[in-house]
C-alpha cells in the first residue's frame, strides 16, 4: 500500500514490502553506479550527499517515520543523483540526447536534478513538519518552500568551498557549470520552481495532508 502524509498509522518495516523494495532497489543502483565511474574523485565528492541523506533517513525511521510516498519521492531523487554522480553530471548520456533533441549549447542533466530536488524533496519536508511539528497546513508549506530555496542556496556555496580546496580539474567536474558564469543561480531557480511546481500537485492532486 502507498501510504501518504494523511494516514495517521504507517506500517512498520518488518512488515511494509514497498520499503524494502526501495531499499533493494536503491542499495542495487549505488552498487551498480559504483562500478568504474566516470571520474572517481567526482564520484566520492557527489555521493556524500548520498551518505549524509540516507543515514539521516535510518538514523530518523524510529523516532520519526514518513510515508511510503514520501520514501518513493526521495528514492527518485537519489537514484537520479547517483546516475549523474557515475557519469558526472555534465556527462550523463540523458543529457546528451536532451542536448541533441533540442539543439541545446550544454549537458542539462544537472539542471533537470536540480528541479526534481525541489519537487521530490518538498513533499517530504511538508510531511515531517506537518506530522511531527504540529503546526498547520498553510504554515508547513511556507517552511518546506523556505527550506528548499535554503538548501539550493547553501549546496551552491558547498560546491564554491569544495572548488577552493581541491584541484582545478576536480573542482571544474564537481561544478559542472560547463562554462555558464550563472550556472549557481539558474540551479537554485529551477529548486525553487520544482518546489513550487510541488506544492501546487499536492494541492490539485491530494487530498491535504493532516497531522495527527
Amino acid at each position: 500500500m502507498l501510504t501518504t502524509a494523511s494516514d495517521h498509522e504507517l506500517t512498520p518495516f518488518r512488515r511494509n514490502r514497498l520499503l524494502q523494495a526501495l531499499m533493494f532497489l536503491f542499495s542495487l543502483f549505488w552498487l551498480i553506479a559504483a562500478i568504474e565511474p566516470e571520474d572517481r574523485f567526482d564520484w566520492f565528492l557527489e555521493n556524500l550527499l548520498v551518505f549524509l541523506c540516507v543515514g539521516l533517513l535510518v538514523y530518523f525511521y524510529r523516532k520519526w517515520p514518513l510515508s511510503n510516498l514520501s520514501y518513493l519521492l526521495i528514492f527518485l531523487f537519489l537514484t537520479l543523483h547517483i546516475i549523474g554522480a557515475h557519469y558526472t553530471y555534465s556527462k550523463t548520456p540523458f543529457g546528451f540526447w536532451v542536448q541533441d533533441l533540442l539543439a541545446q549549447d550544454r549537458n542539462h542533466y544537472d539542471r533537470l536534478i536540480h528541479f526534481c530536488f525541489g519537487l521530490f524533496i518538498t513533499y517530504p519536508i511538508l510531511e515531517a513538519f506537518l506530522r511531527y511539528a504540529k503546526v498547520s497546513y498553510p504554515i508547513c508549506m511556507i517552511i518546506a518552500f523556505a527550506l528548499i530555496a535554503t538548501l539550493s542556496g547553501i549546496y551552491e556555496i558547498i560546491e564554491w568551498i569544495v572548488a577552493i580546496i581541491v584541484s582545478s580539474e576536480a573542482a571544474m567536474a564537481y561544478l559542472g557549470t560547463q562554462g555558464d558564469p550563472f550556472d549557481a543561480q539558474k540551479d537554485s531557480a529551477l529548486a525553487i520552481l520544482g518546489s513550487l511546481a510541488a506544492l501546487a500537485l499536492t494541492q490539485i492532486f491530494a487530498r491535504a495532508p493532516q497531522s495527527d
